[in-house]
C-alpha cells in the first residue's frame, strides 16, 4: 500500500521490449536501498524490482499496465515519481493508494496564480471526484478542487511542483489517475442497488 507521498524523483534510463512486456531501468537516489520483490509506485504504478544494478534497477511492465496507464509514454532521460510502500510504522500522510491506476486523464490547462499553479484534467467517463476529495495523480496524493462529471482540478504549491514531476507536465500530457477506494467502492454500492 502506498500514501501517494511522492518519496523521490527517478530517471528513466532504458527501456527495451520482451514481447509484450517492457523492462524499464530507472535511476534512484534510492535504488541502493532496494531489494529484488520490493514494490515501488512509478507515477502512481506499482511495479516489482526484479534487477538491480547500482545505481539502476529493473521493474516489467506487462501489456495491460501499459495499455492502461502512461509507462510507454516515457522517453529515456524522463523523471518519474517514485514513492516505496508504507511501513508499518509509518506516518499516514496522504491517503489510502494501492498502485493501481484506474485509467488516463488529459491536463486540459494550467494556471499560474502568483506562487501556487492550478492543474485542470479531464478523463473518460465512469469514475467519481468530490470537492476536498482524495485523488491520485501520477501517484501524488492531492485535493480535488473543483469536480465536474468527468473533469477536476488541483492545487500544487511550490514545494509539490519542486520535488515532484508537476514541473515537467504540459497540457495536452497524459496522467495516471487512481481514485480515492472508498469512492468506488461506494459508486460500485449504489450501482448494484439501483440495478436492483
Amino acid at each position: 500500500m502506498f500514501t501517494g507521498i511522492v518519496e523521490s524523483m527517478g530517471v528513466l534510463e532504458s527501456k527495451q521490449a520482451h514481447g509484450t512486456n517492457v523492462d524499464f531501468w530507472f535511476s534512484s537516489p534510492f535504488t541502493h536501498e532496494l531489494k529484488v520483490d520490493q514494490s515501488v509506485a512509478h507515477n502512481g504504478i506499482c511495479l516489482t524490482v526484479v534487477e538491480i544494478k547500482s545505481p539502476q534497477y529493473r521493474v516489467t511492465a506487462i501489456q495491460e499496465t501499459l495499455q492502461k496507464t502512461n509507462l510507454g509514454d516515457l522517453a529515456v532521460g524522463q523523471k518519474v515519481n517514485l514513492e516505496r510502500c508504507m511501513p508499518a510504522n509509518g506516518r499516514f500522510d496522504g491517503h489510502i493508494v494501492q498502485g493501481h491506476v484506474d485509467l488516463t486523464g488529459i491536463c486540459t490547462s494550467i494556471k499560474t496564480h502568483d506562487g501556487s499553479w492550478e492543474y485542470h484534467f479531464q478523463y473518460p467517463a465512469g469514475h467519481v471526484t468530490v470537492e476536498k476529495g482524495s485523488i491520485c495523480v501520477n501517484g501524488t496524493s492531492l485535493t480535488v478542487v473543483e469536480s465536474g462529471v468527468d473533469t477536476f482540478s488541483v492545487a500544487i504549491i511550490p514545494y509539490t511542483y519542486e520535488y515532484t514531476i508537476f514541473h515537467q507536465l504540459n497540457v495536452g500530457d497524459r496522467v495516471n489517475l487512481e481514485f480515492d477506494i472508498l469512492g468506488k467502492y461506494m459508486q460500485k454500492l449504489l450501482a448494484q442497488q439501483l440495478a436492483q
